[in-house]
């Protein structure tokens, strides 16, 4: 396996597949999973001649089951860390939920000419947790609700989570793919459940309010308008206002996991923003 050690002795699993002068696309996955999320997209980009770029966050995946640094402000030192590894310049990053806030949070602070453009698919941005700034959010017992059924039985909210509301399942008429809910279980199984605990501090409390106000590259916000999971009002038209140079896509009737759900529509989308070249 590809890994390299963060300066904290972390082993960060990723995969790094085609031409290594192509364009770099780096993909950031959301909780509780890992880089097997993208496959479609990796593939898809592969396939269109780009390098393609994964990691597993620490604690999740093939990365170790860390117990400390589960935080906005290490995952990103954790992207920093692999970024300047394979000497990336001018990349593409692409984040879904979590790792939308974790794309964001890395852009915001990355080191000149290393970031192209940025992607936020379904993003926690600017803040999940409902706040006298952003009164639209979650309430805290929301999350502590997630915690709760994490420590009580991980194996069972693994699955209910996709079964739900991650893909829409649990509405009328939703064609439910027993493969995609069982390869999010596989993922989020794979990872360490003391990381995950953690994690849901990590994106429902962290306000990405300055990150997003200090990114000045061009930015695709993606967000499904049936999303269950981080509501639309309360992140991706919040998140856009923020944003200096952004564009926000909808789409409506469509899932938090949409990138999953309809791959065909939205790497058309993020391959259309990613040739788009700026206006002079």
């Amino acid at each position: 396996m590809s890994t390299i050690v963060t300066s904290d002795g972390v082993s960060i699993f990723y995969k790094d597949w085609g031409p290594k002068d192509g364009q770099p696309i780096m993909f950031h996955h959301g909780w509780p999973l890992s880089a097997d999320d993208w496959d479609n997209q990796m593939l898809f980009f592969l396939g269109k001649g780009f390098r393609v770029i994964a990691h597993d966050r620490r604690g999740h995946g093939r990365s170790d089951q860390t117990d400390t640094g589960n935080d906005m402000d290490t995952y990103a030192a954790d992207v920093a860390a692999l970024v300047r590894e394979l000497d990336l310049k001018n990349v593409v990053h692409i984040g879904h939920s979590t790792g939308g806030g974790e794309v964001i949070r890395y852009v915001a602070r990355s080191e000149p000419n290393r970031v192209a453009k940025a992607v936020l698919i379904g993003a926690v941005t600017p803040i999940m947790l409902a706040t006298d700034r952003y009164p639209g959010g979650l309430p805290m017992s929301v999350f502590d609700g997630f915690r709760d059924a994490l420590s009580r039985n991980r194996a069972q909210f693994f699955l209910d989570v996709p079964r739900g509301p991650f893909y829409g399942f649990n509405r009328d008429g939703a064609e439910v793919s027993e493969g995609l809910i069982r390869n999010w279980w596989r993922q989020g199984m794979s990872g360490g459940a003391k990381a995950h605990y953690d994690c849901v501090a990590a994106f429902s409390e962290t306000d990405f309010t300055d990150d997003l106000k200090a990114v000045s590259v061009p930015v695709l916000v993606l967000h499904g308008e049936d999303d269950q999971v981080v509501p639309i009002d309360a992140s991706a038209r919040e998140a856009i206002k923020l944003l200096s140079n952004g564009i926000l896509k909808t789409y409506p009737r469509l899932s938090h996991g949409l990138f999953a759900t309809h791959p065909d529509i939205i790497n058309a989308d993020l391959l259309a923003f990613i040739e788009q070249r700026e206006r002079a």
